[in-house]
């Protein structure tokens, strides 16, 4: 099946190329996503007449993606994972993850627009590819941390508790008394 491109798509081609692909990918994919139109005498002609507000619509969606692309990678993207002996993950960090630590922060990617190899599985600082668009690629940098706070291992370095006063003791203590007859 010949068709003619009315966008980019990835592994595919460009905006405007003829390109011949199965029919059942065609059908029910490019053609109902308006991916692409059926390449005839009459679409191609069409084409032509509308290739300028394609070209245009395309170009704004680029741009937008180099916006987005500046502010991922201006983020810091944190993620408390639990860590057991040895600082070894229990579970990994995957690309849902790292979407909803995103999200968090005000920004809404895809999840399937995360590209990772392989989940991540250790403490540190991690690069991780989002494709915003076929020509845009961000890298975001992912800090894995421990999500528990470091106990103090002995008495002196537990931070001192304010000592109570006795007034304050016995200041409450009649407020109790109080209560308990006014219950009886």
């Amino acid at each position: 099946m010949k068709i003619i491109l009315c966008a980019d798509v990835e592994n595919l081609g460009k905006l405007g190329d003829v390109v011949t692909v199965r029919a059942g990918y065609g059908r029910n994919y490019l053609l109902p996503q308006g991916l692409a139109m059926v390449a005839s005498a009459g679409n191609l002609k069409l084409f032509e007449l509308e290739r300028k507000k394609l070209v245009a619509r395309m170009d704004q969606i680029r741009s937008e993606a180099a916006d987005t692309k500046t502010r991922l990678e201006a983020l810091e993207v944190i993620i408390p994972m639990h860590v057991g002996e040895n600082e070894k993950l229990y579970g990994s960090v995957t690309s849902t993850i790292i979407g909803d630590a995103l999200a968090a922060l005000g920004v809404e990617v895809d999840r399937r627009r995360i590209l990772m190899d392989a989940p991540i599985r250790t403490l540190g600082e991690h690069p991780v590819r989002v494709r915003l668009h076929s020509d845009v690629v961000a890298l975001v940098p992912v800090k894995v941390v421990s999500d528990h706070q470091p106990q103090p291992e002995s008495e002196e370095d537990a931070p001192a508790s304010p000592p109570e006063s006795e007034e304050g003791f016995l200041a409450a203590q009649p407020q109790e008394e109080e209560v308990a007859i006014s219950q009886e």
